[in-house]
């Protein structure tokens, strides 16, 4: 508590640069925009009738004011920084971070005379203290869908983000209203619909639902304050993001019979019954999509390239979850960047394993087991996210991956999923570690991705070949390995053990020397460190 209550006390005390031009604190800032590859993001738009070829426009609409709330959220006025910015590199990688901190740097201020970025983003006053936020008197403190501010007196007071974005909110939600008139999917109607209403009232809970019923809809529209990353100190508040997808009903179909199966996987993990009580709902939805526009969170720095939605325990203990597999996304990820840093860290005798469509299933199934496990802990503590505080993000991140392989190794053990080789699932996990493990140790993924590598380093799951400086798998210490750290993690969430998880992620989710130097060489080659997207109507055809 007193490490927060310091990090809230940081104060930002940004230039006033309104009659200066922002300059580069770092000399390869075009190296670092190039470090990005273009993609673009199509899909065909045939599988489509005419009124959700029409539709389309005001969804893209609807995520440009996701982007520009985001902008507020992360940085303040998006213009006040951009307008200042006369060399064009720089003005790029600011639009890819969605500020002047590197996002796969540890937030690293590229711009000079930017000190570093405030631990709450713009969602709290620079200069509140954990003590001054405790003591205020006001239950809406640490709703998600709240900002604090200061009044004219100085004291701290809540704002509903419907409040303070009335104006925003009202056009998106204008705008929903007439998307919904021209959806042929009456599930898809009742969504967008209820999304408009939840945009003025603050209360997400009945459009999480109608989109959890949704079924027969091509197009899907994600877009709202979703996620709590951007919140480092407190995990409490989220941040606006929109996806727009386009449904690939084939690769769909296959997937759908694993969502009934969740309850069994859920009896089934490495772990006491009494850490396995709940009973996740199994009207879950495995879906693939083409994804045609990232807006906001989603599109900053790093790119999902699946989403687990929604994040409210509520829904998910009735309803289960929708798993979102962003198909053209994620393909793009893996040819440009995990093959590449395969041929570099991977020993040759084992990249015969790097495969996609392993690949496709870690990813689906880490989303999966985000909705496995307990969601309330089991000593009265509240909601496992309520007892581990901001450490709670990282902690299910690092659930999510490790179960994700071990629901893989149990569904081909069981003859669920067809497979010749689990070696694929594994290997290709490891070098998804290196992929990931880029993006520094500073967000919830990045501890997440080096507490998996480190506590593999500790049991045997992997050696090195100190000659060719690669890795070699080891299978069945890895499987062992997996198991002992689902089980860690499950009892660390069930007894909402704040103090465990603050060790686990202060001992294991740093980068060691050793793997540094193997980033360097990964660095070294050249290797993009994620992608950026050409996107957007004019890209789809559609202007």
């Amino acid at each position: 508590m007193k490490r927060l209550s310091r990090v809230l006390m940081i104060l930002l005390l940004l230039p006033a640069c309104q009659n200066n031009k922002y300059e580069a604190a770092i000399p390869n800032i075009g190296e670092k925009v190039d470090a990005y590859e273009t993609f673009q993001l199509t899909s065909d738009l045939s599988v489509l009738s005419v009124n959700q070829q029409k539709m389309l426009p005001l969804l893209f609409e609807v995520a440009d004011i996701m982007d520009e709330l985001f902008w507020k959220q992360a940085w303040g006025n998006k213009e006040s920084l951009l307008t200042n910015i006369e060399n064009p590199d720089i003005r790029r990688y600011a639009e890819i971070n969605y500020g002047p901190w590197d996002r796969l740097n540890n937030n690293e201020p590229f711009i000079t005379g930017i000190g570093p970025k405030p631990q709450g983003a713009e969602f709290y006053p620079h200069d509140m203290t954990l003590e001054e936020f405790k003591q205020l008197p006001n239950h809406d403190k640490a709703n998600q869908y709240t900002i604090i501010e200061r009044n004219q007196d100085g004291a701290l007071t809540v704002v509903p983000y419907h409040v303070k974005w009335s104006e925003e909110l009202t056009k998106a939600a204008g705008l929903l209203k007439q998307a919904a008139e021209l959806a042929e999917s009456e599930g898809f109607k009742r969504y967008l619909n209820a999304r408009a209403e939840a945009f003025l009232s603050g209360d997400y809970y009945k459009s999480d639902m109608r989109w959890m019923d949704m079924k027969d809809n091509i197009i899907d529209f994600v877009a709202g304050p979703i996620e709590t990353y951007e919140d480092r100190p407190l995990g409490n508040k989220t941040a606006f993001e929109a996806y727009l997808l386009i449904k690939d009903t084939a690769w769909s179909a296959q997937l759908a019979r694993f969502a009934i199966l969740l309850p069994a996987l859920q009896a089934n993990l490495p772990v006491d019954e009494k850490y396995k009580t709940e009973v996740p709902g199994s009207d879950s939805d495995l879906g693939v999509y083409d994804v045609v526009y990232y807006a906001g969170d989603c599109n900053a720095a790093s790119k999902t390239i699946a989403i687990n939605l929604p994040n409210d325990p509520d829904v998910q203990m009735k309803k289960g979850s929708r798993k979102l597999q962003l198909k053209n996304s994620m393909q793009a990820k893996f040819e440009k960047i995990l093959v590449p840093i395969s041929n570099i860290v991977i020993h040759e005798s084992q990249r015969q394993y790097i495969d996609f469509d392993a690949f496709f299933e870690n990813t689906m199934f880490h989303e999966v087991a985000h909705g496995l496990g307990i969601k309330e802990t089991i000593n009265n503590k509240g909601t496992v996210r309520e007892a581990l505080k901001e450490t709670a993000s990282s902690i299910e991140e690092s659930k999510a991956d490790i179960l994700g392989l071990y629901i893989v190794t149990q569904l081909t053990e069981n003859g669920e999923l067809e497979k010749e080789n689990l070696m694929t699932n594994y290997v290709t996990f490891m070098a998804g570690i290196f992929r990931s493990v880029r993006f520094g140790a500073a967000s919830a993924h990045g501890e997440a991705n080096m507490i998996r590598f480190n506590y593999f380093l500790e049991k045997g799951a992997f050696s090195k070949d100190e000659t060719t400086e690669t890795y070699i798998v080891d299978f069945e210490k890895m499987k062992q390995a997996m198991n002992d750290l689902s089980n860690e993690i499950l009892v660390l969430q069930g007894e909402g053990d704040y103090r465990k998880a603050k060790e686990m992620i202060a001992s294991r989710g740093i980068i060691g020397s050793d793997l540094q130097a193997d980033l360097d060489r990964i660095n070294q080659a050249d290797i993009p460190v994620d992608i950026v997207f050409e996107q957007g109507p004019e890209v789809l055809g559609l202007k």
